[in-house]
């Protein structure tokens, strides 16, 4: 399993694991002042935290980095090509006819 296949999975797992059904009804207390609820979404955090805190640093894109610092060559897919299309004047993106500026 590749690198994103391995983020997805565990992504999924902490989805499902996040709706704790099982301590509804739960009345115990974490160390006899934290509902257990409550001290299971404490925990559940930090490990969240944890998780995207490792997703950041062995995923991250690199390039982009190095791109945006002016290091690198862009990267094909991080800077969008200019079209014709993209240079609508103000006048022809008007859809209701009416000229939208004061007089």
């Amino acid at each position: 399993m590749n690198k994103s296949g391995i983020i997805i999975t565990i992504f999924i797992v902490l989805a499902i694991l996040h709706q704790d059904f099982w301590n509804w009804s739960n009345g115990n207390l974490v160390f006899g002042i934290m509902p257990v609820a409550l001290a299971y979404h404490a925990a559940y955090s930090l490990i969240a935290a944890l998780f995207w805190t490792l997703v950041m640093k062995f995923s991250w894109p690199t390039e982009l980095e190095e791109w945006a610092d002016g290091g690198g060559a862009p990267v094909a897919s991080a800077v969008p090509s200019p079209t014709a299309s993209s240079s609508v004047t103000p006048a022809a993106a008007s859809t209701d006819g009416v000229d939208s500026e004061p007089s």
